[in-house]
């Protein structure tokens, strides 16, 4: 039996009169990375926020652990996804700790405050993504990276079988981008999360399927899906080039007997 946490089914979105996009259909099961891979403009943000209930579709239907979006009431959906932005902007000084045992906050009643249970929960994940040492940094102070690190560790807390990430790793030095990826990774092969994230870079995909993460590409252009399946077959040249207008090439590296794919960006069409 195959078992879909979030399932959309033909999905079109409008803002007003404007066709976002259209016929989508898609499902991620237990474990899986579905990486939605497409230009600025192309919908994906939009599609992400139908599936956290921020906007209701035109037409089609999500079901989320089975069940139709529609029936969750407010505040239950975060029980099943956890949500990472592409940019939270601090306006106030909590501490590190503070934010991330926010995350808890789908499990509390009304002006309940976090438990102690809560609090070692947001520890434990600060500890298993390596920031344990910001727990009480304001998080005012942090670094674009070291905030992702964060949020990621918030989504942790809350406990839910998926994780959505908006671009991730937009803003981020040389060096965050491949840490954040590294989590991701750790976060479906120890914890068995599955994830939906939007991304720009090609190479996202193929870092998840080289560390043997099932993983689903699907190229999201005009409002549409013209591709998706494994980034083995969908992330080749003919494709990269209609979807950013970009010649490419994808090559294979043998690092210390493992093989890696990437795709190298050469000009512009």
């Amino acid at each position: 039996m195959v078992v879909r946490l979030v399932e959309v089914r033909d999905a079109t979105f409008f803002y007003g009169a404007q066709e976002v996009f259209t016929h989508i259909s898609f499902h991620v099961g237990p474990g899986e990375v579905f990486c939605l891979l497409g230009p600025n403009g192309c919908g994906k943000t939009t599609l992400l926020d139908c599936i956290l209930g921020l906007h209701h579709l035109h037409s089609g239907s999500i079901l989320i652990g089975g069940k139709d979006a529609e029936s969750y009431r407010p505040g239950k959906i975060a029980r099943q996804i956890a949500y990472v932005p592409q940019r939270h902007e601090p306006t106030f000084p909590y501490t590190v700790r503070e934010i991330v045992t926010m995350g808890r906050a789908a499990y509390l009643r009304l002006f309940e405050s976090p438990s102690a249970a809560d609090r070692r929960m947001a520890d434990e994940a600060l500890e298993h993504i390596g920031i344990a040492h910001l727990r009480n940094r304001p998080y005012t102070q942090l670094s674009g990276g070291e905030t992702q690190m964060v949020m990621i560790a918030r989504a942790l807390v809350q406990h839910t079988p998926v994780v959505i990430l908006d671009e991730p790793t937009a803003h981020l030095d040389f060096r965050y981008e491949l840490v954040i990826l590294e989590v991701i990774a750790g976060m479906v092969k120890e914890k068995g999360l599955s994830i939906i994230m939007a991304t720009h870079s090609p190479n996202h995909a193929l870092h998840f399927h080289d560390n043997g993460i099932n993983t689903t590409v699907a190229m999201f252009h005009k409002g549409a899906f013209f591709a998706v399946g494994n980034p083995e077959s969908v992330l080749n040249e003919d494709n990269l080039k209609h979807l950013y207008g970009v010649k490419a090439r994808v090559i294979t590296l043998d690092e210390e007997g493992r093989i890696m794919k990437q795709v190298v960006p050469l000009k512009t069409m």
